[in-house]
């Protein structure tokens, strides 16, 4: 299927799959330039690009390591908090939403908020807080 090829869903609307997507982009490299525009969780990545949840978060992984080894470009991950306690999910290496809290059981999570900055040459990954492999080898800071 070509990108901008209608599809028929409803006898009465179209609805025009990667209208706003040049063919000659990958998925990975929309996600980086939505990305460095703006602060997006995975939900409004997915509606943006017109696929499911899971497979933007099964691209952000690969993502994370496409700007890791850039060194104009930093990734960020702002923490998911749960809505009740408060409690902000800093340690967590997965780039996913958490089901619940630790501390008071909670399913009100929100979700992980991701961007991309630039970086001027003399700044390069100095920032501590930058998206990094964990010496454990798991996860992602």
């Amino acid at each position: 299927m070509n990108p901008g090829t209608p599809i028929w869903i409803f006898p009465t609307r179209v609805l025009t799959i990667f209208a706003m997507l040049p063919a000659q982009r990958t998925m990975r490299q929309h996600i980086i330039d939505l990305l460095a525009d703006s602060p997006m969780t995975s939900h409004q990545l997915a509606r943006a690009l017109g696929i499911a949840e899971r497979q933007v978060e099964e691209h952000l992984a690969h993502v994370v390591k496409t700007v890791t080894r850039d060194r104009s470009r930093q990734f960020f991950r702002e923490p998911s908090s749960c809505v009740d306690c408060g409690f902000m999910f800093r340690d967590r290496t997965r780039l996913t939403r958490p089901s619940r809290c630790p501390q008071c059981r909670s399913e009100g999570i929100t979700s992980p908020r991701y961007r991309i900055e630039s970086l001027s040459a003399d700044t390069a990954h100095t920032n501590p807080t930058a998206s990094h492999r964990s010496n454990s080898g798991k996860g992602y800071v």
